[in-house]
């Protein structure tokens, strides 16, 4: 039987949001035939083409922007249909807000399954003005009239995404637990070293780089690292924060290994890939208590949902003076048995297959 092809359109290729599209689309590859229409950001690797299969076809979309501009969204209307023409795709599956207006108003669903995945929806964005929060959820509930089913990444994104539209499902997100595997056998844990907490991610207002500052403060005592880079980068002030800069992502893993606690110190998240990993990892994770992160962790079993300042003070303390064998061990397992690419693959495989 000829090979169904499916096109995935993303703006956002960075971050999170990269790593989940190289971990799905790597998988997908063995089923379908594989085209991306991508932007590219600043927090995308230099060599991002590396990261995917040789068989996968990436195409570049000129005109995608980040932010709202109708000359350029006009444009890459255009571009998106004569990509589509080319390629006549058995399924589209949007990634990402801006890819999901745009791909939703240049395709209706009828002829070709149409599907969308939000990682996050702009309208809960705290970094954003009310009246741009207000739009963009007029955005999403006009859009969300199209045909076209929304496959969330969590559980509390799906309950976000049931209040527009009645198609939806989802998906929890997963990682490549082979190739984070394959990291760990080859590195190895620094025997002596300061007690550690890091967290992986861009430095913006998103990921709240005051309060892990504030946190910081307060445990001079203790080394803090984020991995990464941002616009907010001056926000980490104290003095026993260590920035690295954006690394490669194999390289973002490798400092991981000498971390001893990981924590996510969000505003809000879809479904954080850095968390699933530090959870792989067996790092004791102490998160924000925000879609996403509490979707995941159950707190006190594998891992620790913090309301405020105090708690993570309280828990990150904790976990320097007792040992939590049972927490990652949990964590471990959860990631092995629900958040991994080949189980979230067959998922992605079976819903297709149930709309096409």
């Amino acid at each position: 039987m000829e090979r169904k092809k499916i096109l995935f359109i993303v703006e956002a290729m960075g971050g999170g949001v990269f790593t989940y599209i190289v971990d799905l689309a790597n998988e997908l590859v063995n089923s379908y035939d594989m085209y991306i229409a991508y932007a590219v950001r600043k927090q995308t690797p230099k060599d991002f083409k590396e990261y995917f299969d040789k068989r996968i076809h990436l195409i570049k979309v000129e005109n995608f922007k980040r932010a709202i501009d109708p000359c350029s969204d006009i444009k890459s209307l255009f571009e998106l249909k004569k990509i589509a023409k080319e390629i006549k795709p058995d399924i589209i599956h949007l990634h990402s807000s801006k890819a999901g207006a745009l791909g939703r108003i240049a395709f209706n669903g009828k002829k070709i399954p149409l599907f969308y995945t939000p990682h996050g929806y702009s309208f809960l964005m705290q970094d954003f003005k009310s009246v741009n929060r207000k739009l963009y959820k007029f955005i999403e509930t006009v859009c969300a009239k199209r045909k076209c089913t929304t496959i969330s990444c969590s559980e509390g994104e799906h309950r976000e995404s049931e209040k527009l539209n009645k198609r939806a499902v989802y998906v929890s997100n997963g990682i490549n637990v082979g190739e984070a595997q394959n990291l760990l056998d080859r590195s190895e844990k620094s025997e002596k070293h300061v007690f550690t907490v890091f967290t992986l991610g861009r430095i913006c207002y998103q990921k709240n780089p005051m309060l892990f500052n504030q946190i910081a403060l307060a445990m001079p005592e203790t080394q803090f690292l984020w991995i990464g880079d941002g616009e907010l980068r001056n926000e980490l002030t104290a003095p026993n924060i260590k920035v690295t800069g954006w690394v490669e992502h194999k390289d973002a893993l490798k400092y991981s290994i000498d971390g001893d606690a990981f924590l996510l110190t969000s505003l809000w998240e879809g479904l954080p890939i850095s968390l699933l990993e530090a959870m792989y990892m067996k790092k004791p994770c102490v998160v924000s208590n925000v879609i996403g992160n509490r979707d995941v962790i159950h707190s006190g079993k594998n891992g620790f949902v913090c309301k405020c300042f105090d708690d993570y003070l309280e828990v990150i303390q904790k976990i320097q003076k007792e040992e939590m064998c049972d927490v990652v061990t949990n964590a471990y397992a959860d990631v092995k048995e629900k958040y991994n690419a080949k189980v979230m693959a067959q998922q992605y495989i079976a819903i297709y297959q149930r709309n096409v």
